[in-house]
């Protein structure tokens, strides 16, 4: 009788491994990328119950439904509140490639390309601060402030103290914060405490707690940063607003300390940030509210259009527009970018862009903060360096976190959008893309101190690193495509 129990016992577990493997190749493929799809079911193949397990909970990258439908609302909204906007006059110099781009992102996002604009780039932590801060000790009645991660700390301190000092005014403070990435981090009592003790009104975004029936895949993440004064004067870039150390133990232990790129902004642009933040708010707290209409005027020389992309905008927003700007350069392309694992097609486009003559710099940190992110990026290095790509790594122990591109002299993109698959497909971004060569110019001369503080790879160097080092590089080039 036990034999008997046994082998039906292990008969059904077979029966069971078969169903899977089979059940796999039906769902898994489903409106997946081929190297995505071969990923998961590579996994599942290995072993099927707990690559079953893990596919579930981080397979699928889709928003739940009621957070879709309020997307979908919301970019309606967005395409009635923009369609009557027009573009603004192109310059006469304006590369003749550009306007196809732009085309494009409007179609995708309903975000014009409006101007005149003033931007500046702010490249050191304490200044990036400090030109918030006084930004919004001008606020007279609202300040937006949206973050992947804010925490409280003496060297966040004058953030926080302006903030204070609005609220005290009267003006009102809106703070949205993603709630997993912000619960993994030291002070987060502290830092709401202090918000709410100002009087801001505090939410989480894509809060996890199955308990409240708040559920969706976890890596799923809200990655903008942003702020906006006003409605007058807009803050975007790659800013966490934490201490540059992150006040991680393992961080401070090797002396790591992060760098970032902030753009400030006047003018028309302005609205595109607002927009996006109150599509965050009203996702979070269901209040919807108009959208003010009122922007500030500059003799700017910076037309601007807002990339926004996530999973509840169709069509990888990002990735399209970046492809289409790498394939239409002619001259120059800098790429900074601190987790440069690319998806095809974008391999490709910067790959034909050096070899049809573009100088393509793609510029990293030597340091990693994420292990098998930081082996997948460096699983790429020897094909671009063999394309022609030259490849600066800032010195560490700083990791070079500021995510900016430029093209020839007339474009470029700042924002929060690193250049992998999950900027592309799980997280809620947004980027700006800027016409004007004041903005190329700062970037370039940003980019230019980097490459002092910079080790150029060269191909030899790169052959001859360990084979350990090579293997966990192949293996991580694996792992990066299971979205």
């Amino acid at each position: 009788m036990e034999l008997t129990l046994t082998a039906a016992l292990g008969a059904l577990w077979i029966a069971l491994d078969v169903a899977l493997r089979l059940l796999a190749l039906v769902v898994v493929p489903h409106n997946r990328r081929p190297s995505t799809a071969i990923a998961w079911l590579l996994v599942i193949m290995v072993q099927p119950v707990v690559g079953w397990i893990v596919f579930l909970l981080l397979g699928n990258n889709r928003v739940s439904r009621g957070r879709h439908a309020k997307m979908s609302a919301i970019q309606e909204l967005i395409g009635e509140s923009t369609i009557d906007i027009e573009d603004a006059e192109p310059p006469r110099d304006r590369p003749d490639w550009l306007p196809g781009v732009l085309a494009l992102n409007r179609t995708l996002s309903s975000m014009p390309h409006v101007g005149p604009a003033e931007g500046i780039v702010w490249g050191e932590f304490d200044a990036q601060l400090e030109a918030m801060a006084r930004r919004i000790d001008e606020a007279e009645h609202w300040v937006h402030v949206e973050f992947y991660l804010i925490v409280a700390s003496p060297r966040t301190e004058p953030f926080f103290a302006a903030l204070e000092r609005a609220a005290e005014r009267g003006v009102v403070v809106r703070v949205l914060v993603d709630h997993l990435t912000s619960v993994r981090y030291p002070r987060r009592r502290q830092t709401l405490a202090r918000l709410r003790e100002m009087g801001a009104e505090v939410r989480d975004m894509l809060p996890l707690r199955p308990w409240a029936g708040q559920w969706q895949r976890p890596d799923l993440r809200n990655h903008r940063k942003l702020v906006v004064v006003d409605g007058r004067v807009g803050f975007t870039g790659s800013l966490n607003l934490v201490d540059p150390s992150y006040l991680l133990r393992s961080n401070l232990r090797r002396g790591l300390q992060w760098r970032d790129t902030w753009l400030e902004l006047v003018g028309p642009p302005v609205r595109a940030l607002d927009v996006l933040f109150w599509s965050d708010w009203w996702a979070e707290t269901n209040e919807l509210v108009e959208i003010a209409t009122t922007v500030s005027e500059t003799d700017g020389d910076l037309l601007v259009s807002a990339v926004p992309s996530g999973p509840g905008f169709e069509g990888e927003i990002n990735l399209r527009v970046f492809v289409e700007l790498v394939h239409a350069a002619e001259e120059r392309i800098t790429i900074v970018s601190p987790y440069f694992v690319p998806d095809d097609a974008m391999r490709y486009a910067i790959t034909s862009a050096a070899m049809r003559g573009v100088e393509v710099e793609l510029f990293a940190s030597e340091v990693g903060d994420q292990f098998w992110t930081y082996h997948a990026q460096r699983s790429y290095y020897e094909e671009l360096l063999r394309a022609g790509v030259r490849i600066s790594l800032f010195a560490k122990p700083t990791v070079l976190h500021s995510k900016f591109m430029t093209f020839d002299d007339r474009v470029s993109v700042i924002g929060s959008s690193n250049i992998d698959l999950r900027s592309f497909g799980l997280n809620f971004e947004v980027s700006m893309l800027v016409e004007g060569t004041s903005m190329v110019a700062q970037l370039h001369g940003i980019s230019e101190a980097y490459r002092r503080q910079s080790i150029e790879l060269t191909l030899d160097d790169w052959m001859a690193r360990p084979r350990v080092a090579q293997l966990f590089d192949s293996v991580a080039r694996l792992t990066s495509a299971l979205q």
